[in-house]
């Protein structure tokens, strides 16, 4: 079944990942190695996470770490840092390049986010050129690149003479357009997921950032007092379990059909920020958040005491809460009709979030002891 939408006749599976230790790389190994009997995968991996790359394959089972081969690299430097003979045996094997890799963090500064999620993918463009039996390329953006947009929008529009929140929504943009570019020599796959939760099933994640700065905040709201939210909330807040996130895009991977086009893996029928945050503190049996604070004075007021955190979360983050952008997804909904891949309501899996932050909060605080916790280090 794995291989039921490839082009014929094709060779088996053998796969790069970039991006590693990022949540979504590790969730792409796993989920590639466990549909794929007979797929191998070269997992680069720059020389400080080795270590933490040797730990995660521990973790899978021994038959598919077994098909797993760590290749110390950096997608900044040329030839993704690989050695000549390596260079050549990637152009030799490979089949799939999932390009994952890209700086996520608001804190670094602009040159080392263009160098990443530019430069980087510039040399993985130029490594796919040079595959000779590549499949297909798939590019991991953002719906971000759409910066401060409003209305619907679609998976074909790339640029719309917009203006963006920060560098990072602007990198992954330029970043896009060189996939876009790439599109008419090598299969490209774009993938646009929205701002990505834990699993629908666990609620696992790997940190919390983004969307947790509140609700970790509201799940473990010992005073139990009213936050208030930075903006009305009324626009969408679009999530997306990372399970969802993973059986997509692999579906969509292996499909010839998706081969030059850009998908949004987004939630169709996303719910306000608002309501959002209520969800939270219902399945938290905390404080509903209540009233808001302009998302223009956010940033100062969120300084009073008990309310600095908040004022932590990204800039863009915040805004979101009253941009009115809704993601079109008709291409992705249309390729996987049929496969019973749907993105599940948030409110079916809200619990399961809620569970695992309220459990992870209590290890910490009972580990830490008398230390100052930090739920968001």
């Amino acid at each position: 079944m794995a291989r039921a939408h490839t082009e014929d006749p094709m060779p088996p599976e053998v796969a790069l990942v970039t991006g590693f230790p990022a949540f979504t790389a590790k969730r792409t190994v796993a989920k590639i190695l466990a549909a794929d009997p007979t797929a191998r995968i070269f997992l680069l991996t720059r020389d400080v996470f080795v270590s933490d790359a040797r730990d995660f394959l521990a973790t899978l089972p021994a038959e598919h770490s077994a098909r797993t081969e760590l290749v110390t690299g950096d997608v900044c430097h040329m030839d993704l840092g690989l050695s000549g003979p390596e260079y050549q045996r990637m152009t030799g094997e490979l089949t799939t390049i999932h390009h994952l890799a890209g700086i996520y963090h608001m804190g670094v500064d602009k040159s080392t986010a263009r160098k990443v999620n530019i430069e980087g993918t510039r040399g993985v463009i130029e490594l796919a050129h040079e595959v000779k039996r590549l499949r297909r390329l798939c590019h991991w953006s953002t719906a971000s690149i759409s910066g401060k947009r409003k209305g619907v929008i679609l998976e074909e529009e790339l640029d719309e003479n917009q203006s963006f929140h920060n560098f990072y929504e602007e990198t992954k943009f330029i970043a896009e357009k060189l996939a876009e570019n790439a599109k008419r020599k090598i299969p490209v796959t774009v993938f646009r997921p929205s701002i990505i939760v834990g699993d629908s099933q666990t609620g696992e994640i790997d940190k919390f950032d983004g969307p947790y700065y509140l609700m970790v905040l509201i799940a473990t709201n010992a005073l139990q007092v009213h936050l208030p939210l930075p903006g009305r909330g009324t626009a969408p807040l679009n999530l997306v379990p990372i399970d969802y996130v993973m059986d997509a895009t692999y579906e969509l991977s292996l499909d010839a059909r998706a081969a030059g086009k850009t998908f949004h893996i987004v939630d169709p029928n996303p719910l306000s920020a608002r309501k959002v945050y209520e969800l939270v503190a219902e399945r938290s049996h905390t404080k509903r958040p209540r009233g808001f604070i302009p998302g223009r004075l956010a940033r100062t007021l969120l300084k009073a005491p008990g309310l600095e955190r908040i004022a932590r979360a990204p800039l863009a983050f915040l805004e979101s809460f009253d941009q009115q952008a809704f993601f079109n997804s008709r291409a992705t909904h249309e390729l996987l009709r049929g496969r019973n891949i749907e993105c599940p309501s948030f409110d079916t899996y809200a619990d399961k979030l809620v569970k695992y932050v309220r459990e992870v909060h209590q290890s910490k605080q009972e580990h830490l002891e008398d230390e100052v916790f930090d739920p968001f280090d």
